[in-house]
């Protein structure tokens, strides 16, 4: 069974969602995070996804008290990106309670970089996020596209120990109107040894199960939560069969 794991989005320390990745079209939900992530943990996750927007336009993270405020004040296993663009910054929210680190701009502009991240703490730890638009990866919270493609990368880095990636179909994301099952299908089939997880486009639990029956582990789920089309309840329903 498939395993959900919500996302929160910090802009300026509040919970927000993006459309497209479009920074201007951002709608606050929560102005305490905080809060968003214990009422995610009484459903029964484990894990939450939690992106630093600023962080990511900015060369360091922005928003590392709501890290540090989550990780201290709930048992939530932490994914984090957004600014991990040196290894300052990633010690940085390793000390401050991630136990997994989201990059992606880095594996793009300095490939060696992200490299030796896989070597010194591992691919349980370190993990890729690639988020594409007309298949090639964009950087710098979505404001640049690289010459990358998912595949580049994966063959770039499986050898070096890469176990997770995070693929966003930027197209998709905010807008609930369907993931892009045959992307993920296609690169789950193709690099087998890679836990393909996806994100962008979910917009009911009909979805979820789409992704489910092609096979995908994980699906990131944010406004459709935040918007009601996937309760609470259906987390707990989920997450008591699978974490």
């Amino acid at each position: 069974m498939i395993r959900i794991i919500p996302a929160i989005d910090i802009i300026d320390g509040k919970c927000v969602r993006l459309t497209q990745g479009d920074y201007t079209r951002s709608k606050v939900y929560d102005e305490n995070p905080l809060d968003m992530a214990k009422r995610f943990e009484d459903c029964g996750v484990t894990m939450l996804h939690l992106v630093d927007l600023d962080g990511a336009k900015a060369e360091f993270p922005e928003n590392q008290r709501v890290l540090e405020d989550i990780a201290s004040h709930t048992s939530l296993n932490v994914e984090f990106g957004g600014g991990l663009k040196d290894r300052q910054a990633l010690i940085s929210v390793f000390n401050a309670g991630a136990c997994r680190a989201v990059c992606g701009s880095i594996a793009c502009t300095k490939p060696e970089i992200f490299t030796g991240w896989l070597g010194e703490f591992g691919g349980e730890r370190i993990i890729l996020g690639a988020d594409l638009k007309d298949g090639h990866v964009a950087v710098n919270g979505w404001k640049e596209m690289s010459s990358e493609s998912a595949e580049s990368l994966f063959d770039r880095f499986s050898p070096a120990g890469l176990k997770t990636a995070v693929i966003t179909e930027i197209s998709r994301d905010g807008m609930l109107d369907g993931p892009d099952v045959d992307l993920y299908s296609r690169l789950a089939g193709k690099y087998p040894g890679l836990q393909i997880v996806a994100s962008g486009g979910v917009g009911s639990m009909d979805d979820v199960e789409r992704l489910d029956m092609a096979g995908i582990p994980a699906v990131i789920v944010g406004k459709a939560i935040y918007e009601g089309r996937i309760s609470l309840d259906d987390i707990r329903n989920v997450s008591g069969s699978t974490l």
